[in-house]
C-alpha cells in the first residue's frame, strides 16, 4: 500500500504544477444534479468569501446573507396521520432562507421569485453586497450566486464553505425559517 501511494505521489509530481493541483473546472452553465461534490474554485459573475472575511464583512454590516439550501420536504407515501419532524435548518444569523434557488434549472415562477426576494433584500440596490452559501461542497449556492450576478447584481459573493464553515469556526448559528411566498 505505502509503495502505490509513492508511485502516485511521484507521477503527481511529474506533472507540471497546474495540472499536479488542478481543481474543479468551472462549468459554462448550471450544475444541475449531483449537488454536493467537490465545487470549482471560481463562479462566473461573483467572488469567493471565506470565513474570516465574511465574518469582518457582516460586523461591518450592510451586507445581505442567502442561504439556499432546500427546505425538508414531507417525505411521498407518509401517512398523513405520522408525525414529522424535519431537522431544523440553522444558518447564519441575519440571512434570508430562500429553499430551491440554487437548483441548476429554476421554474419561470421560482426564478421570479428569486428575483424578487433579492430585490427586496437589497432595496433594489443591484450594488448592495450580496453572500450566496447553504453547505460546504454545495454547488447550489455556486448555481445561486452565478444566476443572481446573471441578474445584475455587481458585488455577489459566494461563501463556498456554507453553514459547515461558519460552524466550524464556532461562529453562531440561528433557527431559520424559509422566506414566505416561494412558488
Amino acid at each position: 500500500m505505502t509503495e502505490l501511494w509513492l508511485r502516485a505521489a511521484l507521477a503527481a509530481a511529474a506533472l507540471p504544477p497546474f495540472l499536479a493541483f488542478a481543481g474543479v473546472p468551472e462549468p459554462d452553465a448550471y450544475r444541475m444534479d449531483d449537488y454536493r461534490a467537490p465545487v470549482p474554485d471560481t463562479v462566473t459573475g461573483g467572488r469567493v468569501i471565506h470565513t474570516n472575511e465574511l465574518k469582518a464583512a457582516i460586523d461591518r454590516g450592510g451586507v445581505v446573507l442567502i442561504d439556499v439550501l432546500p427546505a425538508p420536504r414531507r417525505p411521498e407515501g407518509m401517512k398523513p396521520d405520522a408525525t414529522w419532524m424535519p431537522v431544523p435548518r440553522r444558518d447564519i444569523p441575519g440571512s434570508v432562507w430562500l429553499p430551491d434557488v440554487g437548483r441548476g434549472a429554476l421554474s419561470p415562477a421560482l426564478e421570479a421569485w428569486y428575483r424578487s426576494e433579492l430585490a427586496r433584500a437589497t432595496g433594489g440596490n443591484m450594488a448592495k453586497p450580496i453572500v450566496v452559501y447553504c453547505l460546504n461542497q454545495c454547488w447550489m449556492s455556486w448555481n445561486a450566486t452565478k444566476r443572481a450576478a446573471s441578474f445584475g447584481y455587481s458585488n455577489v459573493a459566494w461563501y463556498p464553505e456554507g453553514t459547515d464553515g461558519w460552524a466550524a469556526a464556532n461562529l453562531p448559528l440561528t433557527e431559520a425559517t424559509p422566506a414566505p411566498g416561494q412558488p
